[in-house]
């Protein structure tokens, strides 16, 4: 049966095709059928108790010359019968945390938010990772410099990060004694922010491997971000190169701790990053890799996550 899907995403005029892994969700609800509505950017709201939301119709191309066009505007309400891909990127802002409530009242009404808005809520993406800690390298989060000093001091070397960022912003590599620490941490926890320290994972150079978990399951292949050069992140947005690889015993176990608890949350679209053995993220807002995972692999993995929201709406 068509459905209206409703995508929130940032501006669609300035997304790279190629790499987008919310077009190509886009993409696959169109071949099937679905209705495509754009939400117009900050048009998200409430009018009487009802979740609104000003929207254009919309039709995709797999073009990198014209890959959109926008119909007519108007305002529906959100409920029953529709599916809402919240799809904005972080910052996760007061903004963001206001459009979750505002989803979570759609949700009341019966449409099906992908991801589920309380999870959204819930699960910081750095800080979801230390629910199962029994995947996860050494790591403490804390606003004190000296715990955090103290914490590079035991494991010679660490990562601190913090708890907002994405694409790797503001990720700083730090040794035991080195000059800069005070500068770093002073930079990172400014008045007060929390940060977190990982103990470093020479794995990296292998790769930061991100692994889809689609209502629980993991797909089949991680993309291996590999850093470049002299930079130690591997990250898309900071230079890696992305390199599909068949999920190890390993990979699969994480998976295996992790994807029923997100099953059972309602997150149906989960992107973990894993460095070697380790599980070092847990993303929820808008995980990426399909669009690189499907060309190298001749899968289509927003097919399979269609599949899993159908199969939710007919249950």
């Amino acid at each position: 049966m068509p459905l209206d899907v409703v995508v929130i995403m940032d501006p669609i005029g300035s997304i790279k095709i190629a790499k987008d892994t919310t077009f190509a969700m886009l993409l696959e609800a169109q071949r099937r059928g679905h209705r495509l509505l754009y939400v117009v950017p900050r048009r998200l709201a409430l009018r009487d108790g009802r979740a609104v939301a000003q929207v254009a119709t919309l039709t995709v191309n797999d073009d990198p010359g014209s890959w959109y066009q926008l119909g007519d505007t108007s305002e529906i309400s959100l409920g029953r019968g529709q599916v809402v891909l919240m799809r904005k990127d972080p910052p996760f802002d007061e903004e963001y945390l206001y459009d979750t409530q505002i989803l979570g009242i759609a949700q009341q009404a019966g449409a099906l938010v992908v991801n589920d808005p309380q999870g959204l809520r819930d699960y910081n993406e750095k800080l979801a990772a230390l629910l199962f800690p029994q995947c996860c390298p050494p790591t403490v989060v804390s606003r004190d410099p000296a715990l955090l000093k103290a914490f590079v001091g035991e494991h010679g070397r660490a990562v601190l990060k913090p708890l907002d960022g994405m694409g790797g912003k503001s990720i700083f590599l730090v040794d035991a004694g080195e000059a800069n620490q005070n500068v770093i941490l002073e930079t990172l926890i400014g008045h007060g922010r929390l940060t977190m320290a990982q103990r470093f994972l020479p794995d990296i150079s292998d790769g930061d491997k991100r692994i889809l978990l689609i209502d629980g399951e993991p797909v089949d292949y991680a993309l291996a971000r590999i850093p470049q050069g002299d930079e130690f992140r591997g990250n898309l947005a900071a230079g890696g190169r992305g390199e599909g690889r068949p999920l190890s015993d390993r990979d699969r176990w994480i998976a295996g701790q992790v994807g029923p608890e997100m099953k059972r949350r309602g997150m149906l679209f989960v992107g973990l990053d894993v460095i070697g053995d380790y599980l070092t993220e847990v993303n929820v807002t808008s995980p990426t890799g399909v669009r690189e995972l499907d060309r190298q692999f001749g899968i289509n993995i927003a097919g399979l996550l269609f599949d899993a929201i159908e199969r939710r709406l007919a249950g």
